[in-house]
Formats: structure tokens, sequence, C-alpha cells
């Protein structure tokens, strides 16, 4: 049996995540969370023992059907965020989640199926147009670009409590 790296002690919650940039024509695969509507990155827990290329290649599969390859880690994210009021697990905590962000590649003609494994909507976004749309964690919308062209791994803090990112 497979265990989530995940901990919930009093009003906190740390999980332990993986996210997958998967690219096409400049647009990047999101999910559309289909409890408040926002999109984020296909991922999901590291399971315990299992380390976080694994994690995302499964991850990733499980998700859209398709078999992509980690090739680098793009970011290093601390995430801090209140928790969704609409998400059981989370609500009324204060959320510590660890992910690490990986550049994807998926072999040459995948189809990628249109919802998860879940059925929240999988949906490509325009890179250049992040901004119009409620991506979280916020600071992919400034760093995203730089994580993929850049070419090095980013470490980021994001701080969506105090809108603050460094």
């Amino acid at each position: 049996m497979a265990y989530d790296c995940y901990l919930s002690k009093e009003n906190y919650y740390f999980r332990y995540r993986t996210g997958a940039i998967i690219l096409h024509d400049r647009k990047m695969l999101f999910v559309q969370n289909d409890l408040g509507g926002y999109y984020y990155m296909i991922g999901g827990a590291v399971h315990l023992g299992e380390n976080s290329r694994d994690c995302i290649e499964r991850e990733v599969f499980e998700e859209t059907g398709v078999a992509c390859k980690a090739v680098r880690t793009g970011i290093i994210c601390e995430n801090f965020f209140a928790g969704d009021r609409l998400d059981e697990r989370i609500k009324d905590k204060i959320c510590h989640v660890l992910e690490f962000y990986y550049l994807m590649e998926a072999p040459e003609g995948s189809i990628f199926q249109t919802e998860t494994d879940t059925g929240e909507k999988l949906v490509w976004l325009p890179l250049d147009e992040l901004d119009k749309y409620d991506v979280r964690p916020i600071m992919l919308k400034t760093k995203l670009k730089e994580a993929i062209d850049g070419g090095h791994v980013l470490h980021v803090i994001n701080n969506d409590i105090d809108r603050t990112i460094s």
C-alpha cells in the first residue's frame, strides 16, 4: 500500500508533492480545479519511499494517460497558502507544501485525455497569457517562463497568504 507524504497537526498541513510542466506550442497543460475553478499543475503527493522523479512520471500517466519522461527539475517551490474552504482536507488550515516541478517530455504524437483520473478538466493555457487566469501557485505567472527558458533550477518561496514571492 502506498502512503502519501503529508502530515496534519492542529491547524497546519504539510505535503510533499510534484508538478509537471508539459508544453506544446507555447501552451502548458493544467488541471482546472472542480471545487474553485482555478488552475494548478498536474502532479500529486510523493509516496513514502518514492523519489520525486518517479512520482511525477507516475502522476502524469495517471492523470493524462500519457507516459511522459521527466527531463529536468525546473522549480523547487516552498508554497504557503490558506486551505481552500471547499476542500475538507485543508479547510481552515495553514498549508505548507514542498513542490518539485519537472519539465516533462511527451512521446511524439501523444494524445492527452481531456479529464484527469478523478474527473477534473485538463486545459492547455497559453504561456503568454497566464496573467489572465487564476493559476496557482501565483508565482507561476512570473517564474514559469524563466524556469522553462533559463535552463537552470529556480528555488521559489511562494506565500499566497501575504502575497509575496522570493
